[in-house]
């Protein structure tokens, strides 16, 4: 990584004055956004039971850098609206909503789905790639996922 590039991140860091924190839940609102998106990818039975079922996942914790890397989600810029904005609620100290996730499948090459909180894990990681986020995540259906 080159100076620049380091010296933005730790300027990044210094930025947010708080540290990252995080809500228990995810907002009710996030459920519906979840549910918009996965209507792109995913038929109306599936989808409903998806956010059903992450209503009442367990919330667990991952680091921002897995995140992406098991969703093959390419990393945001702090030029990006959505991760300003949640940098700025950081450096404010609004906690942020756990995000909600689709587990992805090794045997089928199928990434992790982000359904909603794409744009707080990118501002996560540039905050600090080892944080931990987190999250609720729910299996694919047995009939969608093709098993």
């Amino acid at each position: 990584m080159g100076a620049g590039k380091k010296d933005r991140k730790k300027r990044l860091r210094l930025e947010a004055s708080r540290p990252e924190h995080w809500k228990d839940a995810p907002d009710g609102h996030d459920f519906p956004a979840a549910a918009s998106y996965l209507g792109l990818i995913a038929d109306g039975r599936t989808i409903e039971a998806l956010v059903l079922a992450l209503r009442s996942a367990p919330t667990l914790h991952a680091k921002a850098k897995d995140l992406l890397r098991a969703s093959r989600l390419p990393l945001l810029g702090t030029d990006n609206a959505h991760v300003v904005a949640d940098l700025d609620k950081v450096r404010g100290g609004e906690p942020l909503s756990p995000v909600l996730l689709v587990r992805g499948a090794l045997r089928h090459d199928r990434p992790l789905t982000v359904a909603d909180g794409y744009h707080r894990i990118c501002a996560s990681y540039h905050l600090d790639e080892n944080a931990d986020i987190p999250y609720r995540i729910v299996d694919l259906p047995p009939v969608e996922a093709g098993e």
